[in-house]
């Protein structure tokens, strides 16, 4: 079974397409586990319509905890062998889990992603292609891991690495915290998740999301401020190349 954590706040526009994507996959031993981070925007009623389903959990949260401590609330709900995050306003490919299975048991691999297509106002699509292979150094110099993109065999990683710290850019830094304890992250160069570029998201802010990844370096990953500038200079040309049209 794929446990699927979806952390959910304000998205009353969104919600329904994404959860319906993800019931329409072509494969169907899933679990959906919707963590409402005190939505306040009519998010919740839309939710309640699914609360009978068998195969959806919805765990309503007091107060705002931010997306990483979401999904890790989530995660202590998770059945299934595998794991996958999805955003609240994201969508995928309705074959998107019955391919990266079949590909993660091909790999023997604990931890695979695959490419990704940009969703602009216009809905106008840029793909973006990713390598086949990331290790922890190349990750730092360039990582196209996308969160909605991810997949975990709980089999072969402990589930405790897939905590997320409560800081901007958690997911980034989980995915170098994994690396760095020596595994591979395996990518499927096939656009199976479809991202929606919004300017009033965190990724959407170039400059926000610029200075959270320089965090990321010199407090998180503790790199001094020659390798830090460096694969910096890297993060931000790598930026530019992926979103260019």
């Amino acid at each position: 079974m794929v446990s699927i954590i979806i952390p959910i706040y304000n998205a009353k526009k969104w919600i329904k397409d994404t959860i319906e994507n993800i019931l329409n996959q072509t494969y169907d031993n899933l679990e959906l586990i919707l963590v409402d981070d005190n939505s306040k925007d009519g998010t919740r009623k839309i939710l309640k319509q699914y609360e009978n389903k068998s195969n959806i959990k919805i765990i309503y949260l007091a107060k705002n905890r931010g997306p990483g401590i979401a999904r890790n609330i989530g995660l202590k709900y998770a059945k299934g062998r595998y794991i996958c995050f999805q955003d609240a306003d994201d969508l995928w490919d309705k074959d998107k889990l019955k391919k990266q299975l079949a590909f993660m048991k091909k790999k023997g691999c604990a931890f695979s992603y695959t490419g990704f297509k940009y969703i602009k106002k216009n809905n106008k699509l840029k793909t973006v292609h990713i390598q086949e292979e990331l290790d922890y150094k190349k990750a730092l110099k360039d990582i196209r891991i996308l969160t909605n993109s991810v997949m975990f065999d709980l089999e072969k990683i402990d589930i405790r690495l897939l905590q997320m710290k409560n800081i901007n850019a958690e997911d980034i830094e989980t995915w170098y915290k994994i690396l760095k304890e020596g595994y591979t992250a395996y990518g499927i160069d096939e656009p199976l998740t479809f991202y929606r570029l919004r300017k009033d998201s965190r990724s959407g802010n170039k400059l926000k999301s610029a200075k959270d990844r320089w965090n990321i370096y010199r407090k998180e990953e503790d790199l001094n401020i020659l390798k830090s500038s460096y694969y910096f200079a890297n993060y931000v040309l790598n930026s530019v190349r992926k979103r260019m049209f």
